[in-house]
C-alpha cells in the first residue's frame, strides 16, 4: 500500500491465524449470548457423535411388548410407537440432520462464493452471465425449486445435500459479489496487481480473508436455515427415509399421536428449536464482533 503523504510503498502488517482467532475469541468471551449459543452447540454436537458411544441401544430395535412406554432405567425418554428407544433415535437422528445440514451449507458455501467471488472481481460479462443466473434462481420459489429437484432426482441422503446446498447458494453469491465489488479497487489490491499478482492469487490472498467474517456469519445462518429445510422436508416425507431416523421424519411419525403421546414431538422439536435458536444467535453475535464498524464504534 502507498503512503499519501511519502509515496513510498508501505506493506501492510497483517495478522497471523492464531492472532486473529485469539482476537476473534477474546472478543467473544465478552459477548455472553454468543458464547452460550456456541456452548449449547458444542454439547449438542458432542451428544449426538459421541453420545450412542456411550449410550448403546440400537435405534432400530423395536420391541413390540413396549410399544410407548414411559422412561425407565432401559429406555431414559421412553419408547415411540414401534418400541424403539427415543433416546437412541434422538441421538441418531440428530447426527443425520447435523452431518446433512453441516455438508449441505458447505455445498452452498463452496458453490456460492465462488461465482460471487468471480464476478465481484471481474465484473464485465463474466459478472453478467453469472449474475444473472444467480438472478433467475432468486427468482424461482424455493419450496418449489426443492419440490422439483427431490421428485426428479430422488430422495437418497447424497441428494438431500445437493437439493438444500443448491437451494442457498445464489444468497451466498449476492453477499459475496457485494463484498469483492466493495474491495477490489481498494489500494491494497491495486499494490497487489502492481507487483504482478495473479487474480487468482488477488482472489484467495488478498480480498477473500476480508470477505471471511460474512462469509462466516453467513455460514452460521445458513446452517440453522438448513437443518429447517432438512426436518421440513422430512417431515413431508420428501427427506431422509425410514427406517433412518432424522428429526425430521420422527416429527412426522409423532404426529398421529399428538393428543395421546404428544411428547414423542416434544423431544424432535426442542432439538430443533434449540439447535437453530442456537446458531442464530451465533451468527449474530460473530457478526457484531468481525464487523469492522462495530470494532470502530467500541473504540470510539
Amino acid at each position: 500500500m502507498r503512503s499519501r503523504a511519502s509515496g513510498v510503498l508501505i506493506k501492510p502488517v497483517e495478522q497471523t491465524g492464531s492472532a486473529r482467532g485469539r482476537g476473534v475469541w477474546a472478543r467473544l468471551r465478552r459477548h455472553p449470548i454468543g458464547l452460550i449459543a456456541l456452548g449449547v452447540l458444542v454439547f449438542i454436537y458432542l451428544s449426538v457423535f459421541l453420545g450412542p458411544i456411550v449410550y448403546s441401544t440400537s435405534p432400530d430395535y423395536a420391541s413390540p411388548g413396549d410399544v410407548i412406554a414411559p422412561p425407565s432405567s432401559h429406555a431414559w425418554l421412553g419408547t415411540d410407537e414401534l418400541g424403539r428407544d427415543e433416546l437412541a433415535r434422538l441421538l441418531h437422528g440428530g447426527r443425520v440432520t447435523l452431518t446433512v445440514s453441516l455438508v449441505a451449507i458447505l455445498v452452498a458455501m463452496t458453490l456460492g462464493s465462488s461465482i460471487g467471488a468471480l464476478a465481484g472481481y471481474f465484473r464485465g460479462w463474466v459478472e453478467t452471465l453469472l449474475m444473472r443466473l444467480v438472478d433467475t434462481f432468486m427468482a424461482i420459489p424455493t419450496f418449489f425449486l426443492v419440490l422439483t429437484e427431490l421428485t426428479v432426482f430422488g430422495n437418497s441422503p447424497p441428494i438431500v445435500v445437493l437439493v438444500v446446498g443448491l437451494s442457498f447458494w445464489s444468497q451466498v453469491a449476492r453477499v459475496v459479489f457485494a463484498e469483492f465489488v466493495k474491495y477490489r479497487n481498494l489500494e491494497f489490491v491495486d499494490s497487489a496487481r502492481a507487483l504482478g499478482a495473479s487474480s487468482g492469487r488477488i482472489i484467495v490472498r488478498h480480498i477473500f480473508p476480508q470477505v471471511l467474517p460474512s462469509a462466516i456469519t453467513l455460514t452460521t445462518l445458513g446452517i440453522g436455515w438448513s437443518i429447517l429445510t432438512e426436518t421440513g422436508l422430512s417431515y413431508l416425507g420428501l427427506g431422509i427415509q425410514p427406517p433412518t431416523a432424522s428429526w425430521g421424519n420422527m416429527l412426522q411419525n409423532s404426529q398421529s399421536y399428538m393428543w395421546t403421546y404428544p411428547v414423542l414431538a416434544v423431544y424432535p422439536g426442542v432439538m430443533i428449536a434449540i439447535t437453530v435458536l442456537s446458531f442464530n444467535l451465533l451468527g449474530n453475535a460473530l457478526r457484531d464482533i468481525l464487523d469492522p464498524r462495530n470494532q470502530e464504534r467500541r473504540k470510539t
